[in-house]
């Protein structure tokens, strides 16, 4: 990474910070919520275990969280892939960094910020 300019996309392409701190904010959120999901899970083998009634009705509860969870990760990672569609879609239009010279050759343009 060099500035606010992300370019490990092995091609050449660069994307600008802002994209990149979108990504960022995105993983970020979904990490929380599978890290809430370990927990949720550990919850739910421990009342299993226990076989207590009132433990095992409390996890129909926690599944159903567990379940909502899992459709908002995916709903993360499909709006992480239509921004990453996008941001590649307008890279090559020229309106991002990685364009090409007429020999073929990747250009390395630095968008700055601000």
């Amino acid at each position: 990474m060099e500035g606010d300019i992300f370019s490990g996309f092995g091609n050449g392409t660069q994307v600008d910070g802002k994209v990149l701190q979108t990504f960022q904010k995105s993983f970020g959120q979904v990490q929380e919520i599978l890290d809430q999901n370990r927990l949720l899970i550990n919850e739910i083998n421990q009342n299993h275990e226990s076989k207590i009634p009132d433990n095992l009705s409390r996890n129909v509860g926690l599944i159903k969280e567990l379940n909502n969870n899992i459709k908002r990760v995916v709903d993360l990672y499909a709006d992480l892939s239509s921004s990453f569609t996008r941001s590649m879609e307008a890279s090559s239009e020229g309106d991002s960094a990685g364009t090409f010279k007429s020999d073929g050759k990747a250009s390395q343009k630095r968008i700055r910020s601000g």
